[in-house]
């Protein structure tokens, strides 16, 4: 299985079963990290780590998240989704970022772009 990328009618696999989601805060301008896993035999995304670079907005880090290398890091428990809805925020800074194998492909915001972006597993292409 892989994780695909759903942005309006287009679909793209990203061919890892690992990836963190980044996004900075529009409002904060703080950034903000989550790691996300599949799990193939349940067919769901699960949520192992979260890290904030500071806190304030609505954005403050969990009651047991360490301070680790500057980032507020935690590990949320029992987030497991079978899809995981982004809004496009139609422009504004804080655009969505998802990374795999160490490199980052920015999820376009401008005109044009997907009201909604979608990540859900599913089947590799042969």
């Amino acid at each position: 299985m892989a994780v695909c990328l759903i942005e309006g009618v287009k679909v793209s696999v990203i061919a890892a079963q690992a990836f963190t989601l980044a996004w900075t805060h529009t409002v904060e301008k703080t950034d903000w990290e989550e790691d996300w896993r599949l799990l193939p035999a349940d067919n769901v995304l699960s949520l192992e780590t979260a890290r904030i670079k500071g806190s304030g907005a609505g954005m403050e880090p969990a009651e047991d998240a360490r301070l680790v290398n500057g980032w507020w890091q935690y590990h949320p428990k029992g987030r497991q989704l079978r899809e995981l809805h982004l809004a496009n925020n139609g422009g504004a800074a804080g655009a969505w970022r998802i990374c795999t194998h160490g490199t980052c492909r920015a999820l376009s915001s401008g005109p044009g772009s997907p009201a909604e972006y979608v990540i859900q597993p599913c089947a590799a292409p042969p």
